[in-house]
C-alpha cells in the first residue's frame, strides 16, 4: 500500500498513489498519502519537527496515480497558481464499461452537488450554484464492451472525470456511485491519473513530466500499455 517515488528535487515531490490510499487524512484514520510524503521526508533527510509538504490537488480515494507536494512555500504558490491557470497538463488512463461513441472529442457539461451528498450531477445546461466542466477523451484500445480511454480534464470539478463519463454512457469500470458496473474486489476504479506535465515553478526553463506506473490486474490487463 505504500506509494513509490516517482519524482523529487528541494521543491516537489511526486508520488505514485495506490488505489484506495486516501490522499489526505479522513474519518477513517487511514494513512493518508500525505501523511507517508511527510514520514518519507523526515525519514530522508533526518529531519527534526513538523515537516512541511503542500498537498497541490487531489485525487479520490479510489483512483490512483501522479500526486503532487510542495517543499516549500515558493513552490506550493507557484504551483497553485499553475492549476488554476490550467498551465499543467493532466492526461488519466480509465477503464469504461461501455465503448465511447464517437472514439474521441470533448465532453462538456455543467457540475452541481446533490445536498447533502458526496455526489455531483452533470447537466446540459447551466444550473444555479453549478460550475462548467470540460474534459477531452480519446479511447486507445476496446476489449468487447471495455474501452481503454486517455482522458485530459480541462477544468478541475469534483468527480469530474467520473460523472461527466458517466454522463456520456460509458462510465468509468468499478465506480458504482456514478456507473452501471460492479465494484472491483478492492473497491478501486479504474482511474489512473497517468501523467502531469508542466514548467518547473522555480526553475522556469526546466520542463517536468511526471508519469505513473500502468496498473496490474483486472481490468487493464485486457489492454496493452499505451505509450505516453
Amino acid at each position: 500500500m505504500n506509494p513509490k517515488v516517482l519524482y523529487e528535487d528541494n521543491h516537489l515531490l511526486a508520488v505514485d498513489k495506490p488505489f484506495g490510499m486516501p490522499a489526505q487524512g479522513d474519518e477513517t484514520g487511514d494513512l493518508s498519502c500525505l501523511d507517508w510524503a511527510k514520514q518519507y521526508i523526515k525519514d530522508k533527510y533526518n529531519k527534526p519537527g513538523e515537516v512541511f509538504l503542500g498537498l497541490l490537488h487531489r485525487l479520490d480515494r479510489p483512483v490512483g496515480g501522479v500526486i503532487l507536494f510542495a517543499r516549500t512555500s515558493k513552490a506550493a504558490s507557484r504551483m497553485s497558481e499553475m492549476f488554476r491557470t490550467r498551465t499543467i497538463r493532466k492526461s488519466y488512463l480509465a477503464v469504461t464499461v461501455a465503448i465511447p461513441n464517437p472514439k474521441s472529442g470533448e465532453l462538456r457539461h455543467f457540475l452541481k452537488k446533490l445536498p447533502d451528498k458526496n455526489i455531483m450531477k452533470a447537466y446540459q445546461k447551466f444550473q444555479h450554484a453549478s460550475q462548467e466542466a470540460v474534459t477531452r477523451f480519446e479511447v486507445l484500445e476496446t476489449q468487447d464492451d471495455f474501452a481503454l480511454v486517455r482522458v485530459s480534464p480541462e477544468t478541475g470539478r469534483r468527480h469530474q472525470i467520473r460523472v461527466q463519463m458517466a454522463a456520456a454512457g460509458c462510465g468509468v469500470v468499478g465506480d458504482k456511485k456514478y456507473a452501471v458496473t460492479d465494484f472491483l474486489p478492492d473497491k478501486s476504479i479504474a482511474l489512473l491519473a497517468r501523467k502531469l506535465e508542466f514548467p518547473h515553478p522555480v526553475k522556469k526553463e526546466e520542463s517536468i513530466r511526471i508519469i505513473a506506473d500502468y496498473p496490474k490486474g483486472y481490468p487493464w490487463e485486457l489492454f496493452r500499455e499505451p505509450l505516453t
